[in-house]
């Protein structure tokens, strides 16, 4: 628990007070007073954030270590980060979660549109995990772990806190058991008919992407009898589904084997493993051997990592976007569909879909966009921070 009252902090005239009046809900380190006080601030502490007048604005986080020096908390300057704040945000969160799916699988917390800034929980039944990706939720973690218990009724909570974001933090990466016993086994997770198996202590990120769940749910609704390729497979996320659908055969492609063996579990589970292949190594070599020996798919999914995870990596990130369409679009059967993704939220749709075009039609390809997707509503968007719609999946019919 944080006693009131808190330290000030200032925004320079420079800095935009009204953006944060209207939501916005980052202030950076150059539009704040940053003097020998401010400095002196511990990665996460709490304070009021004011406007040059010194009207106050809300109550922020402060990591003097970070380009994204305050993060908005709450715009009461007075309020107390407890776990019954903690319980608020977490029950509003849970209420649009409910309503959406029938079964607690999903993201709880999607960071700044949830109202926990840099905060990402993943709920997997009776289990969640939660990533804090800024340093005030590292500092906070014991009283958001107790409300998320009070909350959900989740009976094991671990913590993974490794990753980029954390790296720009300042912080190190630390993961481990919150709450209840660590999971020794997969966890199965029913989305779109399919079954998948989340490692939640080994796998990626949390250890499992709801976010492509409706884009899944697309690209299976054309799977039905259809050879399927799914590129960058992680745990078979497209090629489970379109199983679950009628497709006639999925081959999963990813340089993971453990990530491969959770796929191969998973079709088991669902009694499709008869129509289920894998194949582990570089995606982009995979592809060009492929080719090489003149396969041909239906469908063709390619859901690669983050190629421009920030503005200086657009440029080579679009080009690797661009070379992912090339490869992939000769093994597309003519009347085929092509989907292809990307998680970069510096490359925005524009770019990213100009970049696959453009890949395409190197591969002496035709194509017309016939689907537009992006990340589940349980994914939802801030509506001033662009940074929170990073997901895109295009379909094109070559």
């Amino acid at each position: 628990m944080t006693d009131a009252p808190y330290p000030t902090v200032r925004m320079l005239p420079k800095g935009d007070a009204r953006a944060v009046r209207h939501g916005f809900p980052w202030v950076y380190a150059n539009e704040l007073v940053t003097d020998r006080r401010t400095r002196g601030l511990a990665p996460g502490s709490l304070a009021v954030l004011e406007d040059t007048n010194r009207v106050p604005l809300g109550l922020v986080a402060v990591n003097p270590n970070s380009k994204i020096i305050c993060r908005m908390l709450d715009r009461d300057p007075d309020a107390v980060i407890d776990v019954d704040w903690f319980a608020a945000r977490l029950t509003r969160a849970l209420a649009h979660r409910t309503r959406l799916f029938d079964q607690p699988f999903y993201r709880l917390i999607h960071a700044e549109a949830d109202g926990l800034p840099g905060v990402v929980i993943d709920r997997f039944g009776d289990h969640a995990v939660i990533q804090p990706n800024a340093a005030w939720a590292d500092t906070l973690i014991a009283p958001l772990a107790d409300a998320l218990a009070r909350v959900t009724g989740v009976t094991t909570i671990l913590m993974n806190a490794s990753g980029r974001a954390r790296t720009l933090e300042g912080l190190e990466d630390r993961s481990g058991t919150l709450l209840g016993e660590t999971p020794t086994a997969a966890v199965p997770v029913q989305m779109n008919g399919a079954t998948y198996m989340a490692d939640l202590t080994g796998g990626q990120k949390t250890g499992l992407f709801y976010d492509q769940r409706p884009n899944h749910a697309f690209v299976a609704g054309m799977a039905r009898d259809a050879r399927v390729l799914d590129v960058f497979a992680h745990v078979g996320g497209f090629g489970l589904a379109a199983l679950a659908q009628g497709a006639a055969s999925a081959l999963a492609v990813d340089g993971s084997d453990p990530a491969l063996t959770l796929a191969r579990q998973g079709a088991d589970a669902m009694g499709v493993a008869d129509r289920f292949e894998t194949r582990k190594g570089d995606a982009f070599d995979v592809m060009a051997a492929l080719a090489e020996e003149g396969a041909q798919f239906d469908v063709v999914i390619c859901d690669p990592p983050a190629f421009a995870p920030s503005k200086s990596a657009l440029e080579p990130g679009l080009r690797a976007y661009e070379r992912v369409a090339k490869l992939a679009a000769p093994l597309v059967a003519d009347g085929g569909y092509l989907t292809l993704c990307s998680c970069s939220h510096a490359a925005d749709l524009t770019k990213f879909r100009n970049a696959s075009a453009r890949g395409i039609g190197r591969a002496g390809r035709r194509g017309q966009i016939v689907h537009t997707g992006f990340a589940g509503p349980d994914h939802p968007l801030l509506p001033h921070l662009a940074e929170s719609g990073y997901l895109k999946a295009v379909t094109f019919r070559l």
